[in-house]
Order: C-alpha cells, then sequence, then structure tokens
C-alpha cells in the first residue's frame, strides 16, 4: 500500500487523488477471514495500515495518513489518522497540495433519476469545493436564495422545485458551479441496495443528457430532490448494502434479492469510501418519509381485492391463485420498498427466476398456477400503477419470455433434497427456503410412522413439537424415564448416562442401591439439562437469529466436524455468551468458531 501510496504524491487534481485513494481502502471492503467478520477484518487491516504509514516516515505515508483522515469509514479510524499526520508533520514533512482539499466538498443540488418502471434510482449528487473563492455576483446571487429551511423541502417551508416529484427547471444559478457530481444507483428489485456507483467531472454534459432524455421520453423520469433527501436515500440503500455485504448482524426490516458476491465484485467497493465521505457533507433530512408498511390485514385486502376483479376471474383453480398472489404482494412489499402494485419486465424476471426460487416452496400445482396469476396481475396492476398500455405489454412480453426458465430453474425441494412434501412443510410453514439448510440441522429426525401418526405433537414451528421432536432425537423415544440420552444424533452422541457411568463407575458392580438411584438422578438433571440447552439453540437455529449462529456451524461442517460436535460447540458459545454484560458477545465468539 505504501509503495502505491507514492503514485500519490505527483497528483495534481484532488478528485483523482481521492478517487486513488478510494480505490485502496476499498480493497478489503466486505471481506472476510476464517473466524473474522468483515468488520473486524476492515478494522484491523484499517488501523494496521495506519500504523504502518506513520511509522514509514516517508511522504507517501503522509499522503496515505491524509486520506484515510478525508475518507475513512470511522471517525475512530480518521481520527487515528489525523494523530499520525501530526506526528509527522512536526518533522517538517511538506504535504502535497491537493491535501488540504480532501473531503472538502460543498453539496449543491440532488438529483433522482430513472423510469416510470421504476426498478432502479439513480441518485445525483454534484458538488463544488468548499474552500474555492466565490465571485460577488455569485454571493449576490446567492444572497437572493431562501434561507436554508426555506424552498429546501425541510419542514417549515415551501417545498423545493422537483422536491415533491415535479420536473428539474435548468438554469439553476448554482448549477454552473459544480465541480463533480456522484451517482450511486439503488436496485429496488434487489431489496433497495446499492448496485453501483461512479464519479464524474464533466456536470453539465450529465444534467444536459439526463433531462434531453427525459424531454423526449414519455417513459423517463428526472427530479430534483433535496440534499437531505438524497442523504436519506443514500443512507438507507447502504445499511442495506452493508447487511448482504458482512451476512447480516440481525434480521433486516426489508428483505433482499441480492447476493454478496454480486456486490463486491462491481465497481462499488471502489467507490465507497468517497460515497460516503460525499454523503457525510450532504445535510440531514428535517423528517423523512418513512417507508410504507403493509400489515397482515392491509396484504389479505390488497389480494382479496384482485381475486374479486374481472382480470382474475378466467383463473380457473381459486386457492392455487391466492397462494400464489400472496406471494406476489409479500415480494412487493418486502423486496421492493412496499410497492406491491409497481410491474415491470426487470421485476417480473427478478421474481421469477430470483426471489422465487432462493425463498419460497410452490406446490405443484401453485408452480402451474403462478405464471397465469402473475399475467393476470399485471393486467390488474399495471394501470393501477400510472403504466401505459405499451408498458403493460413488455411486462406480459417479459413473463412470456420468463416461463421456460422458471421451469427449469425452479427445482421442488422435496425431490431435490430427498424429502416428503410432509416433512418440507413441516420446516417450511412460513415458506422461507432459504431456512431450510438449518432447520434440517437443528430437526435431523423428520420421517418415520410415530412423527406421521401424531403429525400435531412434533410439529418444529411451536415450542412444544421442538421439545418433543428434541426428546425423540436425545432419547430414542419421548419420554425416558432412565434420563439416559442414547439417540445417534444428541449432543454428545449418545455417551451420556450409561456410557458415561461405565467410563466412570466400572468395577462398582457390588454397590448399592441407594447408590444406583442417586447416579439415575445425576444422569436425569444432566439430561435435562442438556435437552434445554439443546432447545434454545434449535430454536434459534429455527428463526436465525443471530445469522451468525448458523454461519458458523456451516464453518465447522466444513471442516469435518460432527454434527454432536459443531452443536456442543455453539451451546458453549451460547452459554459463554449469557455470562457475558457485552451485548454482542454472542456474535463475537460465534465469529471466533
Amino acid at each position: 500500500m505504501l509503495r502505491v501510496a507514492r503514485a500519490l504524491l505527483a497528483m495534481r487534481d484532488p478528485l483523482d487523488a481521492e478517487l486513488a485513494l478510494s480505490r485502496m481502502l476499498g480493497a478489503w471492503w466486505g471481506r472476510s477471514m476464517p473466524g473474522m467478520s468483515g468488520e473486524d477484518v476492515e478494522r484491523h487491516l484499517g488501523e494496521g495500515l495506519i500504523a504502518r504509514a506513520t511509522a514509514a516516515r516517508s511522504p507517501a505515508g503522509l499522503a496515505l495518513l491524509s486520506g484515510i483522515a478525508a475518507l475513512g469509514p470511522t471517525e475512530h479510524r480518521r481520527e487515528l489518522a489525523r494523530q499520525g499526520m501530526l506526528a509527522l508533520s512536526d518533522q517538517g514533512m511538506a504535504l502535497p497540495s491537493w491535501v488540504r482539499e480532501l473531503g472538502a466538498a460543498e453539496p449543491v443540488a440532488a438529483y433522482r433519476s430513472g423510469d416510470r418502471f421504476g426498478d432502479a434510482d439513480e441518485v445525483v449528487c454534484t458538488f463544488r469545493r468548499a474552500n474555492e473563492a466565490e465571485d460577488p455576483e455569485e454571493d449576490a446571487a446567492a444572497a437572493g436564495r431562501a434561507p436554508e429551511g426555506e424552498g429546501s423541502g425541510e419542514p417549515g417551508g415551501p417545498a423545493a422545485p422537483g422536491a415533491s416529484g415535479r420536473p428539474d427547471t435548468p438554469g439553476e444559478p448554482d448549477e454552473a458551479s459544480a465541480t463533480h457530481a456522484l451517482i450511486a444507483v439503488i436496485d429496488h428489485n434487489a431489496g433497495g441496495v446499492l448496485r453501483d456507483a461512479w464519479v464524474t467531472s464533466k456536470v453539465g454534459r450529465l444534467l444536459e443528457h439526463a433531462r434531453s432524455e427525459a424531454g423526449r421520453n414519455p417513459m423517463a423520469v428526472f427530479t430534483r430532490i433535496s440534499p437531505g433527501r438524497a442523504r436519506t436515500l443514500l443512507e438507507a440503500a447502504l445499511r442495506r448494502t452493508d447487511r448482504v455485504v458482512a451476512g447480516g448482524t440481525g434480521r433486516p426490516a426489508r428483505l433482499t434479492a441480492a447476493r454478496r458476491d454480486d456486490l463486491l465484485g462491481g465497481s462499488l467497493s471502489s467507490v465507497h469510501a468517497l460515497l460516503r465521505s460525499r454523503m457525510r457533507a450532504l445535510p440531514r433530512e428535517g423528517r423523512p418519509a418513512p417507508e410504507p408498511v403493509w400489515r397482515r390485514d392491509d396484504r389479505a385486502t390488497l389480494a382479496a381485492r384482485f381475486l374479486a376483479s374481472e382480470t382474475a376471474a378466467e383463473l380457473s383453480d381459486s386457492y392455487a391463485a391466492s397462494r400464489c398472489v400472496d406471494h406476489i404482494i409479500a415480494y412487493g412489499c418486502d423486496v421492493d420498498g412496499g410497492r406491491p402494485l409497481r410491474v415491470s419486465p426487470r421485476k417480473v424476471e427478478a421474481f421469477l427466476l430470483t426471489w422465487l426460487p432462493r425463498r419460497v416452496v410452490l406446490l405443484r400445482e401453485e408452480c402451474e398456477a403462478m405464471p397465469h396469476v402473475l399475467g393476470a396481475w399485471i393486467r390488474w396492476a399495471g394501470p393501477r400503477w400510472g403504466l401505459p398500455e405499451p408498458a403493460v405489454g413488455a411486462a406480459l412480453d417479459a413473463l412470456w419470455e420468463a416461463i421456460g426458465p422458471f421451469t427449469e430453474t425452479y427445482r421442488d425441494p422435496a425431490e431435490s433434497l430427498g424429502l416428503g412434501r410432509r416433512e418440507v412443510r413441516r420446516l417450511l410453514p412460513d415458506g422461507d427456503l432459504e431456512a431450510l439448510p438449518r432447520r434440517m440441522f437443528a430437526f435431523p429426525l423428520l420421517a418415520g410412522d410415530l412423527l406421521d401418526d401424531a403429525e400435531g405433537t412434533f410439529d418444529p414451528s411451536t415450542p412444544q413439537g421442538r421439545r418433543a421432536l428434541l426428546k425423540l432425537d436425545h432419547f430414542g423415544e419421548i419420554d425416558d424415564p432412565e434420563g439416559r440420552p442414547r439417540g445417534r444424533h444428541s449432543v454428545d452422541g449418545g455417551r451420556t448416562g450409561a456410557h458415561r457411568r461405565a467410563a466412570s463407575g466400572a468395577g462398582r458392580i457390588g454397590a448399592r442401591r441407594s447408590g444406583r438411584a442417586s447416579e439415575r438422578d445425576s444422569d436425569r438433571a444432566a439430561a435435562e439439562a442438556e435437552l434445554a440447552a439443546h432447545e434454545r439453540l434449535a430454536e434459534r437455529l429455527w428463526d436465525g437469529d443471530p445469522p451468525e449462529l448458523w454461519a458458523a456451524a456451516q464453518r465447522l461442517l466444513d471442516r469435518g466436524e460432527s454434527r454432536p460436535a459443531v452443536l456442543r460447540a455453539l451451546i458453549t458459545a451460547m452459554e459463554a455468551a449469557d455470562r457475558s454484560s457485552c451485548p454482542d458477545a454472542l456474535v463475537s465468539r460465534l465469529n471466533e468458531l
């Protein structure tokens, strides 16, 4: 890194230096190592680089520290870099001419660009250098503009032009002062994550092209928004992106269809640090509008309206149609930012070919009915979303083209995993296909005459059913009066009880009956404690909370550890976290496994 940083000394343009530094800092963004989360890797490498640059005592190290002080991802690392800069500056090292302008950017304007389909939003933010001298005419023009809080979309003043969705008006007096623009693409079909970002210095050409496209294309949209609104959109998209890249630290409020490798493989990592720096320069929105929340009764009402319409009258299987439309609405509410009525060719493809195969278990009749139900939904919802007839036709064309790949892409998990449909329904009452592997690991005893005859007794979605399954897993039967785990799937592989007694009490054939009774009581208490711990673990695996729990189990299984050994390691980590006062103790211990 220090050798690469020598090239910074020859640069003259601060924007070029910022882009180069951002590429360097993005080299390990989102990367993880065995036993270390992406956040830990970023912290160790980032702070190690700061220490190494300070110890190098070279102009290249000083330039690198200057960049981290301006573009560092956390305030702690930026402060460490500033301290290193002071230490090297005291030794008389000269700073490059662009150092004083790193991160010194003032927002000029913000825009939202896209189309009426609404698949993606390009958030365009223009900036100028904060330390550039302003000429008197520009100061006079600025003095004639409304003060902060008025005409900016903030509460207490009239909305700014375009803040409520009106087209932007060209010729704003401050546009000519912008020296560069940051463009960030928010992909709504992937759950609202940041798909791409880049920087350009050709601001005038960019805005002229966007306005020209919006003027000649009836489907194009280009509006001006307040810089505060732009920050709200970028912060929300970055949170979702970081959650996908890090693998999640909790149950997200909005599901996503994005994959980690897709985000790390593009150009986003090279602009990530600069994007965050520019986002911090934007003002905060006064009262950001919350994302729409669709409750269960709201979704049921929308589904009923559709099923009662003339468009849905042609659907022959009403039960399969009801189930299919529930999935369509769930995708629009949970992935598409609370917009179930939005339809587009790309959304149709993302729903059929990406989201359904990864997350939903369909019955055979539902799989056959889904294309027909989705076609009726497009014809019903498209006009309500405001799409013209040609746009609705384009979405229908995408649907018919996707039917063939859908039948090839969607595989029945019951067939591919060798499970019966009854077992799949037990494990996935919520239809969450991503939960199947971890729930199979938590409850491996799924088939058998006993479970078939008493299906309600062994329902893993209820506490009573989970306990019954785990008792069967531990003892080989629901109730074992001796309290001796002997199931081959128990936490210790069946070594507790008689095996432990044989190991510790060999040669005591003539022990007294009271001693044997005391030993049985001790075995029963140990077995109940083990069962209770396993029950807590199984409940967390069922819910996937925290996500690091199943990730740790997968790492141990990949190393060749047996299931009982993995269960014991996870339970030990949970017990150690319970004794700790740190709220993140469990996640930290799981990342160490």
